[in-house]
């Protein structure tokens, strides 16, 4: 058992306990029934200056002693409102934090009109009950105004997109990460502020929000914080993702860095796109022109990274894109998402998209991006139709169809079959020049040719071996790198030619 009280509870105090808290669980507010034992246990833990006083010990189901291991009460109830917040979604930020937090009654408000005055190196912040008078500071760089102030919960919000413009937060909250924040919170401070800036009359949070998920789960209101008053938003979002990024201590997941860099690269193009100067537009130019622009602040390289997540991007947050459900927003697959976007990358988008800038002239019929688009959609459907929608990962190991899919999916296999699966569509599609090969998708498919690459998917997954009894070879075999799995594969009769209509 978990509990980790110093000693045991006389039946009297037992009766207290039950009399202040009622015959409720005190992690989940949920009744204990007659019929089942109440055990008991610390709320506060014992190592964090949590005395063993009954004030300090509540009751609890026995279901949720073996599920708190040795998490105190306060922790474990903390951990499930957690999984509660994040049941509602894999890309959720300080933002939705605060809306839910505000939906459960834990704040009373957030992200307020803050009005802001610089007047001799003095800044004055007003809101509707308070105000803050603070020192203004200029950056030696940039020559930006900033200040530190410390800011309760009602005058800061998070630095999302919203209303078609681009924010500047360019992370996804981390489960694991805000609880591990908001255990270390409960002993240790906070060595540095949390960075936003003002947008009108509103103050928008960009960096630290993990920092203040954890902070606001302990039970803090106010926040360390340094913000901008003024800023060049293309600038501070670069020095943003750099930080993030290159500079970081943990890195970006691959996949945050295609959902959220790919919508905001993707607001570049469409500048450029609308630009009325005479030249003829294409992607190599608009790399040209964001490479000037930049004034060499990004490489090459890292601007060649960004335009394959703008193209990935594209492709995943389509509307009508049935695969997107199956795709985690981080860089581990889960039961109910069993796909990265770094398995993407490494698969499907690698092979049957075309990921450098093109120089073919966008307003010309010749640009065929956007049909490229719509055919690796049409291709992630068949994979759905054909497949994913029969996903299930509540099946046990004996169920033939989830071991199949489990097998096919897994990261390797995909990065092997998705080689055999381009020969195969190149054939389809009668494609043999090594230009069109490379580029098999970039092109206007008619419904004829879609179905003749349908065919070659449902080929892929009705292949027998997907189905073979557990603990067979294959399991033992898709665990080993990608050129063994491929040529294991061929072995065994999945080929182009098998995909293309041939016998095994």
């Amino acid at each position: 058992m978990a509990i980790t009280l110093k000693r045991q509870l006389t039946e009297d105090e037992k009766q207290q306990i039950l009399k202040q808290h009622g015959r409720k669980c005190w992690a989940t507010g949920m009744d204990i029934p007659e019929d089942q034992p109440v055990q008991f246990d610390h709320i506060r833990a014992f190592s964090r200056d949590g005395e063993s006083e009954l004030a300090n010990i509540a009751p609890m189901t026995a279901e949720c002693n073996r599920m708190k291991g040795t998490l105190p009460l306060e922790d474990f109830r903390v951990k499930l409102r957690l999984q509660k917040f994040f049941a509602g979604g894999d890309r959720l930020t300080l933002g939705d934090l605060l809306r839910h937090l505000a939906q459960e009654g834990d704040i009373e408000s957030f992200g307020c009109d803050v009005n802001v005055t610089e007047n001799d190196g003095r800044v004055t912040l007003k809101w509707i009950g308070d105000e803050r008078r603070c020192e203004a500071y200029t950056c030696p760089a940039t020559g930006w105004k900033y200040f530190y102030a410390t800011l309760p919960v009602a005058a800061v919000d998070s630095d999302d997109d919203r209303d078609k413009q681009i924010g500047l937060q360019p992370r996804y909250l981390i489960s694991d990460k805000v609880f591990e924040m908001f255990r270390h919170f409960q002993k240790h401070p906070v060595l540095q502020p949390s960075m936003g800036r003002l947008v009108g009359n509103k103050v928008r949070l960009f960096d630290g929000q993990h920092k203040i998920a954890g902070l606001l789960w302990a039970g803090r209101r106010d926040f360390e914080c340094k913000i901008y008053l003024h800023s060049d938003i293309r600038l501070l979002n670069q020095t943003n993702i750099q930080a993030h990024d290159k500079f970081a201590q943990t890195r970006f997941f691959s996949s945050i860095m295609v959902l959220k860099l790919g919508g905001q690269f993707g607001a570049d193009f469409e500048e450029y796109k609308n630009q009325d100067n005479g030249e003829a537009k294409s992607e190599e130019g608009f790399m040209q022109w964001l490479e000037r622009r930049e004034g060499g602040g990004v490489s090459k390289g890292d601007l060649r990274k960004r335009f394959q997540s703008y193209l990935y991007n594209a492709v995943i947050e389509t509307d009508d894109n049935r695969m997107k459900p199956f795709i985690s927003a981080s860089n581990r697959s889960s039961d109910d998402k069993p796909i990265t976007i770094d398995q993407l990358s490494k698969s499907l988008f690698s092979n049957l998209l075309y990921r450098w800038p093109l120089e073919d002239n966008m307003t010309t019929e010749d640009y065929k991006r956007d049909a490229e688009v719509a055919n690796m959609v049409a291709i992630m459907n068949m994979f759905y139709d054909l497949a994913l929608h029969a996903w299930n990962p509540k099946a046990g190991p004996n169920d033939e169809t989830q071991r199949r899919l489990v097998r096919m999916f897994r990261s390797k296999a995909a990065m092997a079959w998705s080689e055999i699966l381009k020969d195969a569509v190149c054939g389809k599609l009668d494609l043999l020049d090594q230009d069109d090969r490379q580029a098999p998708l970039y092109r206007d498919l008619s419904d004829e040719q879609l179905q003749r690459v349908k065919q070659v998917v449902s080929r892929l997954v009705n292949w027998k071996w997907w189905a073979a009894p557990a603990n067979d070879e294959i399991d033992r075999v898709l665990s080993d790198n990608k050129s063994e799995v491929k040529s294991w594969l061929k072995s065994k009769g999945l080929t182009p030619g098998y995909l293309m209509g041939a016998s095994e």
